[in-house]
Parts: structure tokens; C-alpha cells; sequence
């Protein structure tokens, strides 16, 4: 892929907030891509420019519904069961997060209020049912790795190659990013306004 231009997290907010609800009254945004990408970074800013623009947001991270470095997808069916189901209908959510230390499901549930805008960002959420908008996050793998190892440390490398390489089995035939709307440099060597502007990239 290649640059396009200039996005802005304003602008992709009223995107959103002009499109129609689909989980219920809730409007569900993806932000996928591999991990190291800069997906997280990129929830955050675009769920504060939801927040400028009025609406109630709430933003959820699936790798606090993984089970550790098992399973790329382990966080779907928690997060339908606990999150996406009362939502459709109507009701307000709680759910339990893994807790990476501990390597296991934390015992206490957290109440999540319906909002009007959920953020999930995370490997493979673009394949979520429901979704209002989705966008990709895209970064070289040398780069990503090492944004990994700078935050996990040196000792997880195994884990974070066996990641990435599940990783480009599950992107392999392009299919898991069908649904994207919006692909993003994680990676730009341009000057832009990082709290505001984004990369956007097109074409193969």
C-alpha cells in the first residue's frame, strides 16, 4: 500500500457518528492490525475526537479477553457473550479481564454502561457482526517487533515471533480485512499533527 493523504480523527469521528447504529443502539468501531502496529494509539485518539464531538464512548482492547499468547481470536466468543449480546439488546454489559501476570481470567467483573460509540481495537476485530466503521492499522514487521520487545522486554521474543507469524497465517488471502474501511500508516516519515491527522493508505 501506498499514501493517499491526510485523514483527520475529527473528520473520521463524524464519519462514525453520521453512519446508523448496528449493535443495537450502539455504534461498534474496529481498529485492527497486527500487533506492534499502533492500532492502540490510534483507538485512543480517534475515541477523543468521538468524546470532542459529544458522544459517549467506550473503548475495549481485546487482549484483555485473550488467554495469554495462545489464541489469536480467543476474545471473540467472551466478547459477544459478555458484551456485544446485551448490548443488541438493549442492555448495559460487564465483563472480566485476563490478567497477563497472573495468567488467568481476573475473578471480578467491571461494568461497562452502554455507550454511544464502542471502540474495540485488536487483532481480528474486523471481523466482528455489526460494525459501524473499521480501520486498519498497518506497520513494517521489523518495527513491530521491536515496539514489542521495547515494551514487553527481550524475554518475550519467542512469544511475540510466534504471535506474528499467526499472525500472517491469519491475514494470509486478505479476507480478514474485507470489511475496512479506512487503512492507516502506522509507520508515516511524514510531519503531520500526531494528535489530530493520520496517514491513509491505498492501492496493494
Amino acid at each position: 500500500m501506498s499514501s493517499q493523504g491526510v485523514g483527520t480523527y475529527g473528520g473520521l469521528a463524524r464519519q462514525v457518528l453520521g453512519r446508523d447504529p448496528r449493535l443495537g443502539d450502539v455504534r461498534l468501531v474496529a481498529v485492527d492490525g497486527r500487533a506492534g502496529s499502533g492500532k492502540t494509539t490510534f483507538a485512543g485518539r480517534l475515541a477523543r475526537a468521538l468524546r470532542r464531538a459529544g458522544a459517549d464512548v467506550a473503548e475495549l482492547h481485546t487482549d484483555d479477553f485473550l488467554d495469554g499468547w495462545a489464541e489469536l481470536l480467543a476474545w471473540r466468543p467472551r466478547l459477544e457473550e459478555w458484551v456485544f449480546a446485551p448490548f443488541r439488546a438493549g442492555e448495559d454489559a460487564r465483563y472480566r479481564r485476563y490478567d497477563w501476570a497472573a495468567e488467568r481470567l481476573r475473578e471480578e467483573w467491571e461494568p461497562l454502561r452502554r455507550p454511544d460509540v464502542l471502540v474495540v481495537e485488536g487483532v481480528g476485530s474486523a471481523g466482528m457482526a455489526d460494525l459501524t466503521l473499521a480501520v486498519c492499522v498497518h506497520a513494517p514487521a521489523e518495527l513491530r517487533l521491536e515496539r514489542g520487545l521495547i515494551r514487553d522486554g527481550e524475554a518475550l521474543r519467542p512469544q511475540w515471533e510466534r504471535w506474528m507469524a499467526a499472525e500472517d497465517r491469519f491475514f494470509a488471502d486478505g479476507t480478514a480485512l474485507r470489511a475496512v474501511d479506512v487503512h492507516v500508516d502506522g509507520a508515516p516519515g511524514a510531519e503531520h499533527d500526531l494528535q489530530h491527522e493520520y496517514f491513509i493508505l491505498t492501492g496493494g
